[in-house]
């Protein structure tokens, strides 16, 4: 039975009409999203199959290009909307951070800063530069390295902070492994910065270590 022959509270997109997105199954959501299904196959059909195929929502979302196209009703234009729909994700959470304090929202700061370098499959070291009211002027990713780590070099953090004119920084970066636990380079390298950056009267402010579903304060565990 094709998907308008069933009754209207049971449709996906009425059914988000009338309750809500978060009311929706990943299914139903990914359903919307195809808006077709294939011959044989409802966009609810086909949605709970490519679920299937791929292991759930997260390694559908994350899958690179070749795996994405060649799945069956999938392909390059599915791919190019799914990246903009990720990306406006990303930018309306970096929007949402930038109308606030970034201490006084702390559960948007990790929101935004987990869209940003969780899924990542090398090291990424970025910064959220912050104007003296703590409120996020820009985020930058600063160096990238591989699955063993990146390097970074104090210099060009200090730079970045003149650039920007910021007063705080927040530092962040991921670990591919998906083990937020903060490593003792990972302690020595916030020492350095943190000294270099009172230089410029730059507050360093916390150090976050993004892993795969968690995150890790290096303020909260008194290293800072």
């Amino acid at each position: 039975m094709a998907i308008c022959d069933w009754p209207a509270e049971e449709r996906p997109r009425e059914k988000l009409l009338q309750r809500g997105a978060g009311a929706l199954s990943d299914a139903e959501l990914l359903a919307i999203f195809l808006r077709t299904g294939v011959t044989g196959k409802s966009a609810i059909d086909l949605a709970r199959e490519l679920l299937q195929h791929f292991g759930g929502l997260r390694p559908l979302l994350e899958a690179d290009r070749n795996a994405f196209c060649q799945a069956k009703g999938l392909g390059t234009a599915k791919f190019v909307q799914l990246q903009a729909t990720l990306e406006l994700s990303r930018r309306h959470l970096l929007t949402t951070l930038q109308r606030g304090d970034a201490l006084t929202s702390p559960d948007h700061t990790r929101r935004y800063l987990t869209a940003q370098l969780r899924d990542r499959h090398q090291e990424v070291f970025a910064c959220l530069f912050l104007d003296n009211r703590h409120r996020v002027l820009e985020f930058e990713e600063l160096f990238h390295g591989t699955v063993d780590g990146a390097s970074v070099h104090p210099r060009e953090v200090v730079r970045r902070c003149i650039t920007h004119n910021a007063a705080a920084v927040i530092l962040a970066h991921n670990h591919p492994s998906g083990v937020a636990e903060p490593s003792r380079a990972d302690e020595q390298i916030t020492e350095r910065l943190k000294q270099a950056l009172s230089l410029v009267d730059v507050r360093l402010l916390d150090h976050m270590v993004i892993g795969d579903g968690e995150i890790v304060s290096l303020a909260e565990r008194g290293i800072i």
